[in-house]
């Protein structure tokens, strides 16, 4: 059972603007997510360069919840500023931690601070605070939330400022967060957040206790606990078709994101009041971990991810489009295209998300394979989708396949592991066979990206053109 209708609507999502409401400014967008990880207790991580607001955040948090709270640097952190010191039981049975008040036994949240600069053997010791709620093996039954914050690391800097020892996490310690928040830099605030933050008494302000807040989040746990008891299966469809599509397209998503993606989904949509498209698309982006470690996601691939899985959800979409975005061969993918689609419209935004989402070979040679039927009409897509081909497949004609195949052959020879693989299929093919591969595999040597399997590539693009062969020109 789903709390609340799914729609199609456009969702507002800044609606509530309870962060504000705190002295709390360029969070507004991503607040459902924030919100929705106070519900789900689930790791909260959020990125930014200095002065963005990350911990003034996360501990402004704590003080209107009224939470026992530790902020640890991660950077300067011993783990026995974490556990306290050991000394034996007076039986000498075992070890007790001599606590004080900064150990983490009896906190209900905790802020690692600039966790990109903790030392490896550290970040290895918060595995387990951050996943099972334990440490040293022991469980911490009072903690609620484990949240960090940390500066982009090297291989994510788009300016000047050099954030020296902010490391890339170790991606399985990223594996363990739930939600990854971007802190809004000045440029992207609006004038009366500008305004707000510049008032000079805000500085060291201690936030009041929210009662308000501290009971919706008390109702929405509610609600989040019935609604897991009863199944949550349009969350869990969605999370499933997602990330089926982003690993399909190279967008690596772990067997254990999906069900804390599923998690978020279903506790933002209680926060917002409703599931809508923008918001699953928004949960989604912050449920991917690729920024901590340098990497930043193909946003058309994550759109047309989303775009995909939302139709799944909500199954409004005919069988053999779901049946295509599965197909494992391109060949199979234009037999389903001929076979069911009987609306060119459906047929261009079918075609356009897969070719965003699609791996850069496959998609090359799916466009190189129908493009020259598509412009003369012999598929079931508009002009919007044959554009999309054409761009593809053009930059593949446009390369003088002889020349180029030469060049790269004195360039670097036999020896060269791709020209040789390349060079083995061309020589078992004839005619105009070997002539369309040729001009394919020129292209492919073009780029540094290694073609995984030339063979089966090409054999599936030939597939293509022999199902295209019989086509009369409407």
């Amino acid at each position: 059972m789903w709390p609340v209708e799914p729609g199609n609507q456009m969702v507002t999502i800044r609606a509530h603007a309870r962060l504000a409401a705190l002295g709390v400014y360029g969070f507004d967008t991503c607040e459902p997510v924030i919100m929705a990880a106070l519900v789900t207790g689930d790791p909260l991580l959020l990125i930014g360069r200095s002065g963005t607001g990350k911990t003034y955040l996360l501990n402004t948090l704590s003080e209107a919840l009224g939470l026992e709270h530790r902020h640890y640097n991660a950077s300067l952190i011993a783990f026995d500023d974490l556990v306290g010191f050991p000394y034996p039981d007076d039986d000498r049975a075992g070890i007790t931690f001599l606590q004080t008040p900064a150990t983490v036994w009896g906190a209900e949240s905790v802020l690692i601070d600039e966790i990109s600069r903790c030392r490896p053997e550290h970040q290895n010791r918060l595995f387990s605070l951050i996943h099972e709620r334990r440490l040293q093996g022991i469980a911490l039954p009072t903690l609620r939330y484990r949240w960090a914050a940390m500066n982009p690391c090297p291989s994510d800097r788009d300016t000047h400022e050099d954030y020296t020892g902010s490391e890339p996490l170790d991606p399985a310690l990223a594996d363990r967060f739930a939600l990854f928040v971007r802190a809004a830099e000045w440029s992207e605030l609006n004038p009366d957040e500008r305004l707000r933050l510049a008032d000079a008494g805000g500085e060291g302000r201690i936030a009041p206790a929210d009662d308000d807040l501290r009971d919706r989040v008390t109702a929405w746990r509610a609600t989040f606990e019935h609604t897991l008891a009863h199944g949550s299966s349009f969350a869990q469809a969605y999370a499933s078709a997602a990330a089926t599509a982003l690993n399909a397209g190279r967008i690596r998503v772990s067997p254990r994101r999906v069900r804390l993606l599923a998690r978020s989904l279903v506790a933002a949509s209680i926060v917002a009041g409703g599931g809508t498209s923008d918001l699953f698309k928004l949960v989604l982006g912050c449920s991917l971990p690729h920024a901590t470690w340098g990497e930043d996601p193909d946003g058309a691939r994550v759109a047309a991810a989303h775009q995909s899985a939302w139709d799944v959800a909500r199954q409004s979409r005919p069988a053999w489009v779901h049946e295509f975005m599965a197909a494992g061969s391109i060949a199979e993918k234009l037999r389903l295209l001929l076979a069911h689609c009987t609306d060119p419209d459906e047929g261009t935004q079918v075609v356009s998300e897969w070719l965003a989402n699609a791996t850069t070979h496959r998609a090359a040679a799916f466009a190189f394979a129908v493009y020259p039927a598509a412009v003369a009409g012999r598929l079931p897509i508009g002009a919007d989708a044959v554009e999309d081909l054409g761009r593809i497949a053009g930059r593949i004609l446009a390369v003088d396949a002889e020349l180029h195949w030469q060049e790269r052959l004195s360039q670097s020879g036999t020896t060269h592991p791709q020209l040789a693989r390349l060079g083995k299929v061309l020589a078992t093919l004839k005619g105009a066979r070997r002539e369309r591969a040729h001009q394919f595999f020129s292209w492919c040597t073009t780029s540094d990206t290694a073609v995984g399997s030339p063979a089966a590539l090409e054999a599936d693009i030939d597939a293509c053109v022999r199902q295209l062969e019989g086509i009369r020109t409407s």
